[in-house]
């Protein structure tokens, strides 16, 4: 098998860590819904999917049924898959045979359920999304009632596995009013299952800064992303944290993410001499350059021309002119015995050096999420120890 440009790495003992961290914040009552959605962040659901089983991890949430059936692909029997977001009326057969759990947010897909759990002769495990502030989907409250009189008349057909809700931007204190508007109407719905004795399986509102920072958004289940791969979800989560806790720094969450490259050619430049397209970058004395071999279409952004670093020898090498398409350029006239083939470390640590994703995302506006996301799935993942 030919090698491809670069390839990342995912430590299984710092994610580990992760999920013992967030076990402790939740409590052992809380079941942990690992969300995969985005190729895992960017991580690779085929690679992350089997780690996170090792850590005792057996629910897993996905956007589509494409990302649900990679997951299918990956993970072990024993464990359960939920779609969060599209799924096809024509792909609602293959979920039900499959035993994969999904949202429902309208009338319509509950009845298209109920068909397609008679087609294939098993329920359907439906999870009800209700409308609590964000507008994004949802059932609306006029239709709440009638949602929960259908799942009581076809329970033989119908599992209410989960009654849910997602909050719109709990990373941030100010909209504390926001989520605490939502988390009043989420229970507004939960006393009509009370009331219509129609209760889900499983209650879950909190994503991983609600899930870190607010504990009465625990209920039954919690769906975590940014988390459990090492990054806080926002500052001002990670600061409620120190207070809590009484600390001025502490680095529970480790980044689980490793990505590397080789040097591809070395060059002598001559001071005067423009490297790269255009005039973007002019060298003011002779300089050592080394080639990479990706570029923004590598998820590599472009707007770290002239700005970003790699790690070579355990030094940082600047970037120097524009990143291109499939390579870039830096700077190595400081290092020493740099030699075509070398290691170079994009995201991630050599020696005593660091280059994290907030390097990334400080400089290109990215959040974190979005930068991971965006990584090619072609680039081979690989679990280490």
């Amino acid at each position: 098998m030919v090698k491809h440009s670069s390839r990342i790495f995912l430590n299984q003992t710092a994610l580990k860590g992760n999920f013992n961290f967030i076990r402790k914040k939740v409590g052992d009552n809380v079941r942990i819904s690992s969300v995969v959605k985005a190729n895992a962040y960017g991580h690779g659901i085929g690679t992350f999917v089997p780690m996170a089983e090792k850590c005792g991890i057996n629910h897993f949430a996905t956007a589509s049924a494409f990302e649900a059936e990679e997951v299918l692909d990956a993970c072990s029997q024993s464990s359960s898959i939920m779609i969060m977001g599209l799924l096809y009326n024509e792909d609602m057969k293959w979920a039900v045979k499959n035993n994969i759990e999904f949202y429902t947010f309208n009338l319509d897909k509950l009845q298209s359920a109920l068909d397609a759990a008679l087609e294939v002769g098993k329920p359907a495990k439906i999870h009800l999304e209700v409308e609590t502030g964000a507008n994004r989907t949802g059932l609306q409250a006029d239709e709440f009632g009638k949602a929960l009189s259908f799942l009581k008349k076809h329970q033989e057909h119908l599992i209410f596995e989960g009654l849910c809700t997602h909050f719109g931007g709990a990373e941030s204190l100010s909209n504390q009013f926001k989520i605490d508007s939502q988390h009043k109407r989420y229970k507004e719905f939960l006393k009509q299952c009370s009331a219509k004795s129609v209760m889900p399986k499983y209650r879950h509102i909190a994503c991983s800064a609600a899930a870190l920072a607010y504990k009465d958004t625990l209920y039954d289940m919690v769906r975590i992303g940014v988390a459990q791969y090492g990054f806080w979800p926002s500052p001002d989560i990670y600061y409620m944290h120190l207070q809590e806790t009484g600390k001025k720094k502490e680095n529970t969450l480790k980044r689980i993410f490793n990505w590397k490259t080789d040097i591809m050619d070395l060059r002598s430049v001559k001071a005067g001499e423009f490297i790269g397209y255009g005039t973007a970058y002019q060298a003011t004395h002779d300089m050592d350059i080394a080639v990479l071999p990706l570029g923004y279409s590598n998820g590599y952004p472009r707007a770290l021309s002239n700005r970003g670093h790699v790690l070579i020898g355990g030094k940082k090498a600047p970037i120097v002119g524009l990143i291109n398409m499939n390579l870039f350029m830096v700077d190595v006239s400081h290092i020493n015995d740099v030699k075509v083939g070398d290691e170079v470390v994009l995201i991630g640590r050599q020696n005593n050096n660091v280059i994290n994703i907030s390097s990334f995302t400080d400089f290109t506006q990215l959040l974190n999420n979005e930068m991971l996301s965006r990584l090619p799935s072609a680039i081979p993942r690989k679990a280490i120890k």
